[in-house]
């Protein structure tokens, strides 16, 4: 089991380290009991995203990234009031880093002026994001490389607005 970290804080991405959140991404994905099949994960995420590519998508958005014992456990991005991507790595999951990272997020898209936030949640991801006050719009399936996968988009009003 691991050691509690001391040093656990939310920050914003640093330069070189989009790798590192590719990584955290695909252990997400596949080091975990799953509501998705194998072949369904491969389809979704079949090798950790990297690259310059992978750098730019991460650039354009606003991406926080939780640390502990001085490397990512998790991360979150938004682009605009989407929340594209939000993964953690599998021994932190349930220790409260999905909690800081969307809290933050939230706090910045407030700041920002935004009165709402959605995200197409995965299967594994909408009781978290139920748990924040999100709620499902509607459920869709979607396909990826001849797999079919089922998701929900959610969304979270602010102060009751409409």
């Amino acid at each position: 089991m691991m050691g509690e970290a001391t040093d656990i804080h939310v920050r914003g991405m640093i330069a070189g380290e989009a790798d590192a959140l590719g990584r955290v991404m695909f252990r997400a994905i596949h080091e975990r009991h799953s509501a998705y099949t194998e072949a369904q994960r491969n389809a979704w995420c079949a090798t950790p995203p990297a690259g310059d590519g992978w750098a730019a998508k991460l650039a354009a958005q606003d991406v926080r990234v939780v640390e502990a014992l001085g490397a990512p456990v998790g991360f979150i991005t938004r682009d605009g009031a989407y929340v594209d991507l939000a993964f953690v790595l599998p021994e932190w999951q349930g220790r409260g880093v999905f909690s800081m990272l969307y809290d933050r997020t939230e706090a910045d898209a407030r700041a920002a002026g935004l009165h709402r936030l959605w995200v197409h949640a995965s299967l594994t991801a909408q009781p978290a994001f139920a748990a924040k006050g999100f709620r499902v719009i509607r459920h869709e399936t979607v396909a990826r490389h001849g797999e079919t996968l089922d998701r929900a988009e959610m969304e979270k009003v602010f102060d009751g607005l409409i």
